[in-house]
C-alpha cells in the first residue's frame, strides 16, 4: 500500500492543530508507557495498521514487554495490566467506540478512582488525538512498517 496523500502537505495549519495536541498529550504526565497501550489498543479498535505498528514499537523502546503488548486485545482476561492501565483502557475503549454504544455515566466516577479530574481530561485528549491520528493515517493509507522509531518526535 502506498500513501495516497499527504495531510501535512496538503494542510499544514491543520496538522500543526494535530501535533499541538499530540505534544500537549505527551506533556501531561501520564506515564509514556500507559499512552502507549491505550494508543495501541485504540488503534486496534480502528484497524489502522501504521499506528498499531508505530505504537507498539514505541512501547517496546519504553520498555514495555512483548507478553503485554500480544495479550493488549484481551487485557481484560490477562493478569498484566494494572488497575490505573485497566481504567485508561476501559475508558478509551468507551470512547472509541461511542458511535456504537454511550458512554455509561459509571464510568467516569469509576476512572476517576484512578486518574485524577486533571489526568483524566489528559487522557481524554489522548484518546481523541489517537483517533484522529488513526483516520489520517487510514484515509493516506500510510503503509504498515514504514515508521521508523522517534520518527514523529
Amino acid at each position: 500500500m502506498q500513501e495516497s496523500i499527504n495531510f501535512a502537505a496538503v494542510s499544514p495549519q491543520g496538522y500543526k492543530a494535530m501535533k499541538d495536541l499530540e505534544m500537549h498529550v505527551r506533556s501531561s504526565g501520564i506515564e509514556h508507557v500507559l499512552l502507549e497501550l491505550v494508543k495501541t489498543r485504540v488503534s486496534e479498535i480502528n484497524g489502522c495498521a501504521y499506528c498499531i505498528d508505530m505504537h507498539t514499537r514505541d512501547a517496546r523502546a519504553a520498555g514495555d514487554s512483548e507478553q503485554r503488548l500480544h495479550a493488549l486485545a484481551a487485557w481484560q482476561d490477562t493478569p498484566f495490566f494494572s488497575e490505573r492501565e485497566r481504567a485508561a483502557l476501559k475508558w478509551a475503549e468507551a470512547l472509541t467506540r461511542i458511535p456504537n454504544a454511550r458512554v455509561p455515566e459509571s464510568l467516569m466516577e469509576e476512572t476517576l478512582l484512578c486518574f485524577g479530574a486533571d489526568e483524566l481530561v489528559s487522557l481524554t485528549f489522548a484518546i481523541i488525538a489517537i483517533n484522529g491520528w488513526n483516520r489520517l493515517a487510514i484515509a493516506s493509507k500510510l503503509p504498515a512498517g514504514s515508521y521508523k522509531l522517534g520518527e514523529h518526535g
